[in-house]
């Protein structure tokens, strides 16, 4: 079944120019134990609903992005990029007492 899904930079495409990766998911926290790590590697909710997706726009612009998406309807409910964590600032370097000769 084919359907439309809206690229954030290029806009409504067929679904066929992108690259489905899967429901988003939350790695364990901490020191997660042998089944933790086993659930997250391998067992998906796999909702018959709306779910949160990674796509990949592999014959566009290349971009990831964020799709919700009805599984029964395919209905695509809204498309973002993901949010990136601010990196860290990195400390003032340190400056010399003297000037260097």
């Amino acid at each position: 079944m084919s359907f439309l899904l809206s690229c954030p930079h290029c806009g409504p495409r067929d679904v066929n120019e992108f690259a489905y990766a899967g429901e988003v998911t939350s790695r364990p926290t901490g020191s997660p134990d042998l089944r933790e790590l086993t659930d997250y590697v391998y067992f998906r909710r796999n909702v018959a609903g709306v779910q949160r997706e990674w796509w990949y726009h592999r014959f566009g612009c290349e971009i990831w992005f964020l799709a919700e998406r009805d599984t029964r309807t395919n209905e695509v409910l809204r498309v973002e990029l993901p949010v990136h964590a601010e990196p860290k600032a990195a400390p003032d370097p340190a400056i010399p007492d003297t000037p260097a000769v």
